[in-house]
């Protein structure tokens, strides 16, 4: 099958859908200026410090120990406040304006689904737009942490942690169960942008019990072989071609 017919394909199982499950990884965000992490020029694969490899920089040992490490990393390679929803995030989002039942489950903290318009959206990886006071819990936005110097600390003196999920911690129980839930009952899946490497997240898709399985990434994954549809190009070119 073709690029072209396998666009027109993807086509047809949308058009022909109601309930829709969209599962995103940073591929997604890619066009909006946002890098991935585990590409060959992925922020993973950068040589960031002499000892710290940049996973566990962001891990929740070194948050606590090296607050002041962990902050100079996370400023300046995890928050992008100029970032916009580029054409994939706005085209899901209006299948939702137009009567589609969509859901996206998303391993992103960029918050571009919502800020297409999307609102049915599981983020398993939390989000940089919030963060807490881990004394008295009190809500600080991304401009807060962005903008403070070193350790961003609360007005009542506690630092504020993103609510992200760091390596070591788990993610949250009820946007596991809510992802499973939503896998499980749509009637297509569309995975885009993500190396399915990342788990538990990415051992959520064996849950999908649909008949229309759709793999939107630029290389090839674990999952292929257990895909209805596979594309290897980048999710904006697609959407295009669906438009």
């Amino acid at each position: 099958m073709s690029d072209n017919e396998k666009i027109s394909e993807l086509k047809r199982i949308i058009e022909t859908t109601q309930k829709i499950c969209v599962f995103t990884g940073a591929g997604i965000s890619c066009p909006s200026g946002i890098p991935d992490f585990r590409s060959a020029d992925g922020i993973y694969n950068e040589k960031i410090h002499d000892y710290y490899t940049p996973e566990q920089i962001i891990s929740h040992t070194v948050f606590m120990k090296e607050p002041e490490l962990f902050f100079s990393f996370y400023k300046d390679k995890m928050l992008y406040p100029d970032a916009k929803p580029n054409d994939a995030h706005i085209y899901f989002a209006e299948l939702e304006k137009q009567g589609k039942q969509v859901s996206v489950i998303t391993q992103n903290i960029d918050g571009l689904h919502q800020a297409a318009g999307s609102t049915d959206v599981v983020e398993l990886h939390g989000s940089v737009h919030r963060n807490y006071c881990m004394d008295c819990g009190k809500f600080y936005d991304m401009e807060y942490i962005k903008n403070s110097s070193l350790v961003p600390k609360c007005s009542c003196g506690g630092i504020v942690k993103p609510d992200v999920v760091l390596y070591e911690e788990p993610l949250d129980e009820n946007a596991t169960y809510s992802a499973v839930k939503k896998i499980s009952e749509c009637e297509t899946l569309i995975i885009i942008g993500t190396s399915l490497i990342v788990y538990p997240a990415a051992s959520y898709v064996r849950y999908y019990r649909g008949n229309n399985l759709v793999l939107i990434n630029k290389s090839s994954t674990p999952f292929d072989s257990n895909t209805d549809l596979a594309i290897y190009d980048d999710v904006v070119n697609v959407v295009h071609g669906l438009r």
